[in-house]
């Protein structure tokens, strides 16, 4: 496995683990009433869990097995890689921290914070789809029956 696909792939692991801690805390919170504003972590729970960690591991995965584009570079441009991989991390952060605050008490500063987070991560996603599209070819002279 090479090393951006690890990275990926043990960050994807490690936002599992955070995600399932924040998990237990609110569901301790829902029964013991532990703090009010423990409350607002549901969404960064969700974010977490299906960006974090299944969108996380999805690429990464992606990134190792796809085939590779050529004998030179395998992995085509590992640039597009890890700017995804930076950008979505950073969103994810980003967002973990201005969304609670945004719901504890409403700002312009979070609210910007939220919609760059979210820009961040569309532009990761994207860019992670650059990185493995040229690596989805079909080969000449192979394709199905009946398909063209």
């Amino acid at each position: 496995m090479n090393l951006q696909a690890r990275y990926f792939v043990k960050t994807a692991l490690a936002q599992l683990l955070i995600s399932v801690l924040l998990g237990g805390l609110l569901l301790a919170n829902s029964g013991l009433r532990l703090h009010p504003w423990i409350g607002t972590l549901l969404p960064v729970y969700y974010h977490l869990l299906m960006v974090g960690w299944a969108t996380q591991l999805i690429g990464g995965v992606a990134l190792w097995m796809f085939p590779p584009l050529s004998r030179e570079r395998p992995r085509g441009d590992e640039r597009l890689g890890w700017f995804a991989y930076t950008a979505l991390n950073s969103g994810l952060l980003l967002r973990a921290v201005a969304e609670p605050l945004q719901l504890i008490r409403p700002s312009a500063w979070a609210g910007w914070a939220l919609a760059l987070a979210a820009l961040l991560q569309v532009l990761a996603i994207w860019a992670l789809a650059l990185a493995l599209w040229p690596r989805v070819k079909g080969r000449p002279g192979r394709l199905t029956k009946g398909v063209s």
